[in-house]
């Protein structure tokens, strides 16, 4: 079993600031869990590109309002708590919050820890061998 609090992760190096949000990482790669869970904070006034080329990403917004843009569809949806979106197709989207975001996350495959978003707006992909559960 694995007991964690989101405080406790807010003072290690679990805590991810990049620019245009923060990431508490709860479960990662090593965790042996088959995906990676966050917190996320996306703040607000920022314009935030991504396109995870290599993970699979469900987002539950808990806190906060703004849009999600689909650059695939052209389609921007509105973002208030309750609202889930999955970036089932490795999705190009833009990410506008009007109010702080607070976001949980969970990543497919999961990540390892350190990631940012490179120039495209995805982390890299992981090539190091699988973690599996003991």
């Amino acid at each position: 079993m694995i007991v964690r609090n989101l405080n406790d992760i807010r003072k290690s190096d679990r805590h991810v600031d990049s620019n245009g949000w923060h990431s508490d990482r709860l479960l990662l790669k090593d965790d042996k869990m088959g995906f990676s869970f966050h917190v996320t904070t996306m703040f607000a006034g920022e314009e935030l590109h991504m396109h995870y080329q290599n993970h699979l990403e469900a987002v539950l917004v808990m806190q906060g309002e703004g849009t999600i843009e689909d650059l695939g569809t052209g389609l921007t949806h509105e973002l208030k708590p309750g609202v889930l979106y999955a970036l089932n197709a490795n999705d190009r989207h833009i990410v506008r919050p009007v109010q702080d975001i607070v976001c949980a996350c969970v990543f497919n495959p999961p990540v390892t820890g350190r990631e940012v978003h490179d120039e495209n707006g995805a982390y890299p992909a992981d090539t190091s061998a699988p973690a599996l559960a003991d």
